[in-house]
């Protein structure tokens, strides 16, 4: 119990982690990775998620924003890179730190974090084209409804058993960025999936 004068920090905290190659046939390939999401704040439904994402789906992510955010500077995603190697730890460890501090600087927005699609994108396991379709009421299921049932009937086949807390960063929204470069640097390992 708290004294009443005693006011909680809220906090955002993200990690970007566990890149996973995706082999769908010997000519396409992809990465994507576990955005590990934890917080005390109101503005998220969940208080942690995990979710595996895309390069590509932070593109349609930053894309979305943008719509909303006429008058803001959105936060920049790492820069696309014709030549990335899935087997470069060092491309890939900078790509999801990128991406980490694109969601950390997305967090200190109010109106980015009002959009629905961020927190479809970030605590469900719902694809991009249905994020969009439940973003415009277009299915069976609200917003809330998708993300409160991620982890079941709207999951996909991925094992999320590994839910340890070991997020590095944390963004508040109220005090600013609070980042551990050093942890943030370490070597990632890479993991391959079938």
């Amino acid at each position: 119990v708290y004294p009443r004068n005693v006011k909680l920090m809220e906090f955002v905290s993200v990690c970007v982690r566990d890149p996973r190659l995706h082999k769908v046939d010997p000519w396409h390939t992809h990465v994507d990775y576990e955005i590990c999401l934890q917080t005390n704040s109101m503005c998220f439904r969940k208080n942690t998620s995990y979710v595996r994402r895309r390069y590509s789906d932070f593109v349609w992510l930053r894309h979305c924003l943008k719509g909303n955010a006429l008058i803001i500077e959105l936060p920049k995603l790492p820069p696309w890179n014709p030549f990335f190697s899935l087997k470069n730890k060092e491309q890939v460890s900078k790509r999801m730190k990128g991406l980490q501090e694109f969601l950390e600087n997305v967090f200190q927005n109010p109106l980015l974090l009002s959009d629905s699609r961020l927190h479809l994108f970030l605590q469900s396991e719902l694809s991009i084209r249905r994020i969009e379709r439940c973003a415009l009421g277009k299915t069976r299921f609200t917003v809330a409804e998708a993300i409160q049932q991620s982890r079941s009937s709207y999951s996909s086949s991925e094992d999320k058993s590994s839910s340890d807390s070991d997020c590095e960063s944390s963004a508040s929204s109220d005090l600013g960025l609070s980042i551990d470069a050093m942890a943030r640097d370490s070597p990632v390992p890479f993991h391959h999936s079938n």
